[in-house]
């Protein structure tokens, strides 16, 4: 991948996985009421999950694509509106933002639950798999072996969505009052959107 790619791959994941949703919620709620040591069981299982998604995504995807070349172009275009049309759906949105609340009095959960509820998280979000779906294959190259290049994507996908995990759960109180606020969320989401937009764009025209 040359670096001209990775200039646009890092940090549109980057932000899409900083941009509040109900893993990263999640994981500052429980940051906060068991603990970061504790909380990494959740983040453990979530990555898990979307490691799953995404190689799911880039194998199934690139199978398709390696057995029917002339689908490539009608899928670049297809993806590429959808990624607007998310983009655009992220800069509508309100901000609203629910943080799950655990009682601070309550028993910490098992750690095979939380990691169980990390993955569920992942693996059920319809959202995740339509984006690794639009947005991954475009960052392939089909003219070399595709295990390292799926392996170097997976490899800098997790590290993103583990530190954006981690920010979250050591942000505490600090972080829970920011995002508190409408109109924070909205200034996140709106500047995920634009670049997801931007994405988009080069994807259908490229």
């Amino acid at each position: 991948m040359s670096l001209s790619t990775l200039s646009v791959f890092i940090p549109t994941f980057f932000l899409v996985s900083l941009t509040p949703g109900l893993c990263m919620t999640l994981s500052l709620s429980l940051g906060m009421t068991v603990g970061v040591r504790r909380a990494a069981w959740m983040m453990a299982g979530e990555l898990v999950g979307v490691g799953t998604v995404a190689v799911l995504s880039m194998v199934g995807v690139a199978t398709i694509l390696l057995r029917y070349p002339a689908v490539f172009t009608a899928f670049k275009v297809v993806g590429g509106a959808y990624l607007i049309w998310l983009g655009i759906q992220m800069w509508r949105s309100r901000g609203n933002l629910a943080i799950p609340e655990i009682a601070s009095d309550a028993p910490p959960p098992p750690r095979g639950q939380l990691a169980t509820q990390g993955l569920i998280t992942a693996i059920a979000n319809p959202k995740g798999w339509a984006f690794f779906i639009a947005l991954l294959p475009p960052f392939l190259n089909f003219d070399v072996p595709l295990a390292p290049q799926l392996t170097f994507l997976l490899s800098i996908i997790l590290s993103m969505e583990l530190t954006c995990l981690l920010l979250y759960a050591t942000g505490g109180r600090a972080a829970r009052a920011l995002l508190a606020k409408r109109s924070n969320v909205q200034v996140l989401n709106r500047i995920a959107g634009t670049l997801i937009i931007g994405v988009g764009i080069w994807l259908a025209l490229d």
